[in-house]
C-alpha cells in the first residue's frame, strides 16, 4: 500500500502545475461531475450511513448529501469572483504601482476525514481544494467503513488517480500518507490525533488546517425562552446521538432555572426521539462501534460514582449499540465528565447564580469550536462574547453556524486552525500571493545609496511612511 499511495502522490506532483493553469470554468466542470456522481450515489449513501451509523434517509439528507450540495452550488456560483485578483491599497514604494492579490493553489492536498459525518466532511474541503486548483488525495475513516467505500468506488469512477484519489485503510494508510510532504493537509477529527497530524506536518512544513474538536459549552441565562432554549439543545446535543464536533457538550444554566430546563429537556426528547415509551431507533442513531459504546458508558458511570444526579435517561442497549438521551444535574466543573469532549447523547448540566462564574468555568477550559448563548439580554449576549473564545457561536440556537457558507467554520488552538466553507475554504487551499506591477515612475530609487546627501530626507520619508 505505501509504494502505492507513493505512485499516486508522484503522479499528483507532476500534475499540479497543469492543475495551476486551469480557469474558473474548467473547475466548476470538475464540482458538476462531482455532485452529478454523488447524485447517481444517493441510494448506496443513505444503505451506507444507516449501516455506519443507523442516520435516518432524512438526518442523512439534510445533514450529509444536501448540505453537501449547497455547497458545490455555492461554490460554482462565487468561484469566478473568488478566483479574480484582488487589488490592494498602495504605500509611497509603489504609489504609481498596481497592487494585487494572486489566489495560486497550494498544490498536492491531503484531506484526512472522520466518521461521525463521514460524506460531508470529506466532501466539504474537496469541494474547496477543487475550487482552488489542487490535486488531492483523501483519507476516510475506517470506523464508518460502509461510507468510505462508496466515497472510493465514487471517487475512482469519477476522477483520475492524477487529480484525485482515495485510500481506506487503517492508522497504518494515515501514517503511511504523513511521512510525505504535501502542500497542505486538512484534517479532522479529535484534538489529540490533530496534534499527531501537525508534528507530522512540521518535520516537511506543510500548512495545515484543523478542525478539531472539544467541549462546546451552552450559556443558558435567567432571560430566556426556558422552552425554546431546551428543544434546541435537545436536538443539537442528539442528532447523529450527540456525535457531533459542535454539539453542545454541556449546560451552564443560572440557577433558578435549572428545573424548569428538567422539565423541558425531557419534553423535547420524548417528543422528538420516542413513541409510546420505546425509543424510535429509525430516528435516534447509534454509537458508531463498541469502543466508543463502552467509553461514553464508562463515563457516564464514573460520573454518577462521583455523585452527580442522573436527572433524565441513562439506559443502554450494548446488542445495538444505542445510549439513550441522559440528562445529568448537580455536576462539579471539575468532575471527571468534564475533562474530556463527550461525544455522545450525555449531557451534563452546571448551575451559576452569576453570569460571570458562568464565563469563569468556561475561561477556564480549553477554548471551545462552539459556543451557545440562550439569552434575551442583549447586554449579556454582548458580555459573554466579549470575554470569552470559541471558534463560533449562535445566540439562541444551535449548530445553524455551520451551515452558512458566507460564515467562516473553524476552531481555535485545542479546538482548531484556520477555516473552511465558502471563500475561506477557498482561501484554505489558496496561498494568497503579493504582486507590484511597478510603473515607469516608481519612487523606489529615492532611497539607493550613496546615503550622504540623502540625509535631510529622513524626516520627510518618516512621514510618508
Amino acid at each position: 500500500m505505501e509504494q502505492q499511495i507513493k505512485s499516486v502522490f508522484d503522479l499528483q506532483q507532476k500534475h499540479k502545475f497543469y492543475l495551476r493553469k486551469t480557469d474558473a470554468k474548467t473547475r466548476i466542470s470538475k464540482l458538476k461531475l462531482l455532485k452529478q456522481a454523488l447524485e447517481k450515489a444517493e441510494e448506496a449513501i443513505f444503505a451506507a450511513l444507516e449501516k455506519d451509523l443507523r442516520k435516518n434517509r432524512f438526518e442523512t439528507a439534510v445533514t450529509e448529501l444536501y448540505f453537501t450540495y449547497a455547497e458545490i452550488d455555492f461554490a460554482i456560483k462565487k468561484l469566478k469572483g473568488w478566483m479574480k485578483p484582488k487589488s490592494a491599497g498602495k504605500t509611497m514604494s509603489n504609489f504609481f504601482a498596481s497592487n494585487k492579490i494572486y489566489y495560486e493553489p497550494k498544490g498536492v492536498c491531503l484531506i484526512i476525514a472522520p466518521w461521525n459525518y463521514p460524506l460531508q466532511l470529506m466532501m466539504s474541503p474537496l469541494i474547496s481544494a477543487i475550487a482552488a486548483g489542487n490535486c488531492v488525495i483523501l483519507k476516510p475513516s475506517e470506523l464508518s467503513g460502509a461510507t468510505a467505500g462508496v466515497i472510493s468506488k465514487l471517487i475512482a469512477a469519477t476522477f483520475e488517480p492524477k487529480e484525485i484519489a482515495c485510500f481506506e485503510g487503517d492508522a497504518d494508510v494515515s501514517t503511511a500518507l504523513l511521512k510525505l510532504p504535501f502542500d497542505h493537509i486538512f484534517f479532522t477529527g479529535s484534538t489529540a490525533i490533530g496534534k499527531v497530524v501537525m508534528e507530522a506536518a512540521a518535520k516537511n512544513l506543510t500548512s495545515v488546517t484543523l478542525e478539531l474538536g472539544g467541549k462546546s459549552p451552552a450559556i443558558v441565562d435567567g432571560n430566556c425562552d426556558i422552552k425554546k432554549a431546551a428543544e434546541k439543545i435537545a436536538w443539537g446535543k442528539l442528532v447523529n446521538a450527540g456525535q457531533t464536533c459542535i454539539a453542545p457538550d454541556y449546560v451552564l444554566i443560572e440557577e433558578s432555572r435549572l428545573e424548569d430546563f428538567i422539565k423541558q429537556y425531557k419534553t423535547s426528547v420524548l417528543k422528538m426521539f420516542f413513541e409510546s415509551a420505546e425509543i424510535n431507533k429509525n430516528d435516534y442513531a447509534k454509537i458508531v462501534n463498541a469502543k466508543q459504546f463502552h467509553r461514553l458508558n464508562k463515563l457516564k458511570e464514573d460520573a454518577i460514582n462521583d455523585g452527580v444526579v442522573l436527572a433524565f435517561g441513562g439506559e443502554t442497549d450494548a446488542q445495538s449499540l444505542t445510549i439513550m438521551p441522559t440528562l445529568l444535574t448537580s455536576v462539579n466543573e471539575n468532575s471527571t465528565i468534564m475533562l474530556e469532549e463527550i461525544f455522545g447523547p450525555i449531557l451534563p448540566v452546571i448551575t451559576f447564580k452569576s453570569l460571570e462564574k458562568a464565563i469563569d468555568v468556561v475561561n477556564g477550559k480549553n477554548k471551545p469550536l462552539a459556543l451557545y448563548i440562550f439569552s434575551d439580554s442583549k447586554q449579556n449576549q454582548k458580555k459573554i462574547i466579549a470575554e470569552t473564545s470559541a471558534g463560533g457561536t449562535c445566540v439562541n440556537d444551535v449548530l445553524v453556524h455551520i451551515s452558512n457558507p458566507n460564515l467562516p467554520f473553524g476552531g481555535v488552538n485545542n479546538s482548531g486552525m484556520g477555516s473552511c466553507h465558502g471563500i475561506f475554504g477557498f482561501k484554505a487551499f489558496s496561498h494568497e500571493r503579493a504582486v507590484v506591477f511597478q510603473s515607469k515612475l516608481g519612487l523606489t530609487r529615492m532611497i539607493y545609496p550613496p546615503y550622504g546627501k540623502k540625509m535631510g530626507l529622513l524626516k520627510w520619508l518618516k512621514k510618508l511612511m
